[in-house]
């Protein structure tokens, strides 16, 4: 048995492992000196210059002999007897950037890959099935995950072991010596060549636990029936976790320090749970937590729409990244917790939302774009994370030149001069005080205090349309389309906005009718490769059906017309034919039939974006409740008894299956 420790964490645990092996390839070194990036010269595009993936085509000129995933990779590296590297990430993750440029566009560093590597880039939104083995595998080891995703692979595609982010040489990090991409690949060169027979058996053992994981045969089933019990397990589980000054699920440990995300999975269940829990405060808390992200930097106080997450416990200062399916899915709870409260305050950021959608995330023929990127290049001409969204004083008094207006701007959006809050240099917009509070304070009515904050943000909007925007991915997944028609459709029906009706409509037309295979199969992407046009690809995964029913079910429900049902049902039959495990129940990821991994996956965790199961379960209850619905009711059922002991024993990892409990019992 052994445990190796890197960057502080204990990442192995596995028998039969020579301890040197992990030692000597992962263990901290010494710091060596820093050097700048050396680019090859002249710039020779690789293969995936074919690609269509956004992310993958922002690597086609980089030094690194990239394949994309596929058997001529895995084939090679076999021949050649060589470890495959994989790197996964998405076209707006940052620290993706980061490492694209300090080692992936290094000569030095590409001579290595090349010389002793076969190796993968993935874009993890194209093919999320490859992302959740490999990231299981992460935490198999025991490693935190995040992206980029870094694993080296033997040629059948089992992880040895893999980390996120490595900078390109060693450096001090917390205080602490960390060994560099170079150096870490330096080791492993070594190891491959005078340790091989370990690191095979190393490859056996973590794929061996990494299947146990994604089968979901870990926790198994609980012995008691899935119920309303479990819900109330969930709800005390976000009751310990919230944070009670600011809103919103931490550590209360840590004080709530550290990263804090928007969880839309757990605010959709306490939206269920408030009429179904009378005297409860889930109400006052939903409140607390939706004005706080409502009023802080998290929300675009001028373009509408949110952030993917904020890096400290205020919600000040987010990772600026906007993601599709973060804002579709806060809007649907900011549309429901607007008509359920009766908070204008929810209202304004929910039409906020659909007009950010419409304006910068919206495809011609009527389908969303993917994301926007946290970077852009910035007015002296470098890329840097969030210089689209920030304000420095002299650049708010260009924008705004009469002197009241700035007074409007510092006193309600809090850009006080000569005290930025973003790296010491600039403003984040965001709102100190509710305009309530303003009104009483200046002694206005309420609504001229909302028309101030709307002048004021027309026209710093007309100003930052004229700086370089951030790189936006403009692939189309049905998936995230799904949930997207899913908030249009409930702010259309909950606050009586035609337009967020309208733009459900265009884009589930736009998915039905272009992203389907010739047998009518569901299609996973729309994306064009450089000199062609967009078209559909790859087979859909079990999230692009789960997302999608739930999206035409919500539209059905915003409409009354009944083809929103019938399609919803036509693509429900297809999921549970195409992905249910008859065996065990619940949904593999991949269909089984299409999957080429080492293992078959299931998602059991709600983060960011609710798993395909819990969506699925949601969903197969919804349809359960219509006429001729028995098979949909038992197919729901087989799911949640499948995820009873997840359920019994982790309550607060599976927040929106809660929800389909909730309303087995309606």
């Amino acid at each position: 048995m052994m445990s190796v420790m890197f960057r502080n964490r204990v990442i192995l645990t596995l028998a039969g492992v020579n301890p040197a092996l992990l030692l000597l390839a992962l263990t901290l070194a010494s710091v060596g000196a820093q050097e700048s990036p050396k680019p090859a010269s002249p710039i020779k595009l690789n293969r995936l210059v074919k690609e269509s993936s956004p992310y993958l085509l922002q690597h086609s000129k980089n030094p690194v002999d990239w394949f994309s995933w596929g058997d001529e990779a895995f084939a090679k590296a076999k021949k050649e007897n060589k470890l495959v590297f994989l790197s996964i990430g998405y076209s707006a993750c940052h620290w993706c950037h980061v490492m694209e440029k300090e080692s992936f566009s290094d000569a030095g560093v590409a001579k290595i890959l090349n010389d002793h590597f076969i190796c993968i880039k993935v874009d993890r939104e194209e093919r999320p099935d490859i992302d959740h083995v490999y990231m299981s595998a992460l935490a198999a080891q025991g490693t935190p995950g995040g992206w980029p995703l870094s694993m080296f692979l033997t040629s059948s595609g089992k992880p040895v072991f893999g980390g996120t982010y490595w900078p390109r040489e060693d450096r001090i990090l917390g205080g602490k010596p960390v060994s560099g991409f170079k150096t870490i690949l330096a080791r492993v060169v070594k190891l491959w060549a005078e340790e091989r027979a370990g690191l095979e058996k190393q490859a056996e053992s973590l794929a061996q636990a990494t299947t146990r994981v994604l089968g979901g045969t870990v926790l198994g089933r609980s012995i008691k029936e899935p119920g309303l019990e479990m819900v109330d397990k969930a709800l005390a589980a976000l009751e310990e976790s919230y944070d009670p000054e600011f809103g919103g699920f931490g550590d209360a440990d840590r004080q709530f320090k550290g990263p804090k995300f928007p969880s839309p999975g757990s605010l959709l269940l306490w939206i269920h749970a408030i009429p179904r829990k009378p005297g409860s405060d889930y109400a006052a808390k939903l409140e607390r937590t939706l004005d706080q992200m409502g009023r802080g930097g998290i929300h675009d106080m001028v373009g509408g729409g949110f952030h993917r997450y904020s890096t400290e416990r205020t919600w000040t200062v987010p990772h600026f990244e906007k993601m599709l399916y973060d804002n579709a899915l806060l809007l649907e709870v900011y549309a429901r917790a607007a008509k359920l409260g009766r908070s204008p305050a929810h209202r304004r950021t929910a039409t906020n939302i659909v007009s950010f959608l419409k304006r910068e995330m919206t495809d011609p023929e009527g389908g969303f774009y993917s994301s926007l990127d946290a970077d852009s290049v910035n007015r002296a001409g470098h890329e840097e994370e969030g210089s689209f969204y920030v304000w420095t004083d002299e650049e708010l008094k260009i924008a705004l030149p009469d002197k009241d207006e700035r007074r409007i701007l510092v006193r309600l959006l809090g850009a006080t001069p000569g005290d930025p809050n973003f790296e010491g240099k600039a403003h984040i917009l965001r709102q100190p005080k509710t305009p309530s509070e303003w009104s009483r304070e200046l002694k206005l009515p309420e609504k001229e205090v909302h028309a101030a904050l709307q002048a004021v943000g027309e026209k710093l909007l007309l100003k930052r349309e004229k700086r370089n925007r951030p790189f936006r991915d403009t692939k189309v997944l049905s998936g995230w389309n799904g949930l997207a028609i899913a908030g249009l459709a409930t702010a259309g029906k909950q606050l009586d906005l035609p337009t967020a009706t309208a733009m459900a409509k265009e884009a589930a037309h736009f998915v039905l009718a272009k992203m389907r295979d010739s047998t009518g199969g569901l299609l996973h992407s729309w994306a064009a490769s450089p000199g062609e046009k967009p078209k559909a690809r790859h087979p859909a995964f079990l999230e692009d059906y789960a997302y999608l029913v739930y999206g035409l079910l919500a539209l059905h429900e915003a409409t009354g017309e009944t083809r929103w049902l019938g399609e919803a049902q036509q693509l429900a039959d297809a999921m549970i034919e195409r992905f249910e495990d008859r065996e065990w129940g619940g949904f593999f990821i991949a269909a089984p039939k299409e999957n080429k991994l080492f293992a078959q996956a299931k998602d059991q965790y709600d983060g960011a974006l609710p798993s395909g199961n819990s969506m699925a379960a949601i969903c197969l209850v919804r349809l359960g409740k219509f006429p001729k619905g028995d098979k949909y009711s038992a197919a729901a059922k087989r799911t949640l008894q499948a995820f009873s002991g997840t359920l019994q024993s982790r309550p607060n990892s599976l927040p929106a299956m809660n929800i389909a409990l909730f309303e087995v019992e309606k």
